[in-house]
């Protein structure tokens, strides 16, 4: 009876997220369309897709995973994340929606590095179309790891089973409607992740007697659990663990699925208010998945190890809640799950559609074949996904690590110096694209000094960008004339 109520919430939430995606599959005639959403997006849907698109399923399952065997000193990717957060809204979100329009109208990320630069050949297009499928091949495998421990805990189901169904419903509705239908649930799923995540603590401190005794239980349990520069084994944080956990917030420069976010808005002007929407939502949210952790510590009398950790916050919600309220705050953790996994897989499909197979391929197809390519290349990418899902013994954080420094380093420094150096010259972005993606791919295999990927990565790609560019021949008149127009631009 329990497993009927939990299923029933799924299915209402389920129901209501395929129902959006057929509605805009009506909708969604070009690549236009289907990319970008024709630049139409309002301010609380860009916010709110935005994040619920970056965060997955990692905030609600890894993130509080970190904190249930760290304490507070997890927190720190928290810290990392929400400044790259206010960062890549301040500074990089305005100037990137004025220029993608006045570079060509600009669509993903390559189309607008080759606009940028009046690349002619197709390499600008295709080495970065290259690392970001390799890229999104594995974030989106994490999101489908996520989904998989979803639907094992709360029903028992074998796991591959598992990742199989939760594959299938964000493959439906990104198949069917493209970007928009992926926005609107995302606005939907962020809503719904950020109330279940205050809760789930919430709730618990309460069943634990309020603060005071929660607080005095978890210092019973370990001293050093609010020790913010205290490992799990008593030992300090030593300051390249330290930087390794800040270093997160460099990735959010180069994140394919979220910057698509900022070029979909209808104004730049209104990126101002859509950045306080989001940075409040990030702080609460990021804070809320830390004590999850924390308490779930104290609350939970069989204790969780390995991977298992990643569990918490279904273990706590299973525990605190009816089925029926569980399963609609358990919606929030597939929610997680698909705002991510759908925005992915839209990024990488697009990269494919657009930046390879229209230039390399095909450069007379149609706008509705390439819409149908796009779709077919969500499946194959989705195939190579769940592939590397099958092992159940994964970390989602792990995994999304690894992705996030990959888009981090290759992309981060290349969007910053196109957008705001003047100097920067094709073969330079090539360069900081090339080396910021070989040095995540290297780095992570040799986990030299125990050092995050995404610094070295990032650093070396900076490096790469600004030797090469000032080696080469300065730009022409007319690709600075266009760097100079964004400035005045009231787009």
């Amino acid at each position: 009876m329990e497993n009927m109520l939990i299923i029933a919430a799924f299915v209402l939430y389920l129901g209501l997220m395929m129902a959006i995606g057929m509605y805009y599959y009506h909708k969604t005639t070009s690549m236009d369309d289907y990319i970008i959403g024709n630049r139409k997006l309002g301010v609380w849907v860009t916010s709110l897709s935005a994040e619920a698109s970056d965060m997955s399923g990692w905030m609600l399952m890894g993130l509080p995973g970190a904190a249930y065997v760290a304490g507070l000193s997890a927190g720190w990717i928290g810290v990392g994340l929400a400044l790259g957060t206010l960062a890549n809204w301040k500074f990089v979100a305005a100037r990137l929606r004025k220029y993608t329009e006045i570079a060509n109208n600009s669509l993903t990320l390559p189309d607008f590095l080759q606009n940028r630069f009046q690349d002619n050949s197709i390499v600008l297009r295709v080495v970065p179309a290259i690392f970001i499928i390799i890229f999104f091949v594995i974030y989106t495998g994490s999101g489908f790891v996520s989904g998989g421990k979803l639907f094992s805990t709360l029903f028992g189901l074998d796991y591959s089973t598992a990742v199989l169904v939760g594959a299938f419903v964000v493959v439906f509705y990104t198949l069917t409607g493209g970007f928009m239908a992926v926005c609107w649930t995302d606005f939907i799923q962020g809503i719904m992740m950020f109330f279940a995540i205050i809760m789930v603590p919430a709730a618990a401190i309460y069943a634990l007697g309020g603060p005071a005794n929660t607080t005095a239980a978890i210092e019973l349990t370990n001293p050093t659990f609010f020790s913010p520069f205290t490992n799990p084994d008593g030992s300090t944080i030593s300051f390249i663990e330290f930087i390794s956990l800040i270093g997160w917030g460099l990735g959010y420069f180069g994140q394919p699925h979220i910057l698509v976010r900022f070029m979909a808005i209808k104004s730049s002007g209104e990126l101002s208010r859509a950045m306080n929407i989001a940075m409040v939502w990030v702080v609460i949210s990021l804070a809320a998945a830390v004590a999850v952790g924390i308490v779930g510590k104290v609350f939970l009398t069989n204790g969780l190890d390995g991977a298992n950790t990643e569990t918490v916050f279904l273990k706590m919600t299973g525990e605190l809640f009816s089925p029926f309220t569980g399963g609609l705050i358990l919606s929030a953790v597939l929610a997680a799950i698909m705002s991510t996994a759908s925005a992915q897989l839209l990024v990488a499909a697009s990269a494919f559609s657009q930046d390879l197979y229209r230039t390399v391929i095909n450069k007379s197809a149609s706008e509705a074949h390439l819409v149908w390519i796009s779709r077919l290349s969500v499946l194959i990418i989705s195939a190579m996904a769940i592939s590397i899902a099958m092992t159940p013994d994964s970390f989602i954080l792990d995994m999304v690590a690894y992705a996030w420094a990959g888009f981090g380093a290759a992309f981060g420094p290349a969007l910053i110096m196109s957008l705001f150096w003047r100097r920067a010259t094709r073969n330079g972005i090539l360069a900081g694209v090339i080396t910021g993606g070989l040095t995540v791919l290297i780095w992570k295999q040799f986990a030299f000094f125990g050092l995050y990927e995404i610094i070295p990565g990032f650093i070396l790609a900076l490096i790469a960008i600004y030797v090469v560019s000032l080696m080469d021949k300065a730009p022409s008149k007319e690709i600075t004339d266009m760097f100079d127009a964004v400035e005045k631009s009231n787009i």
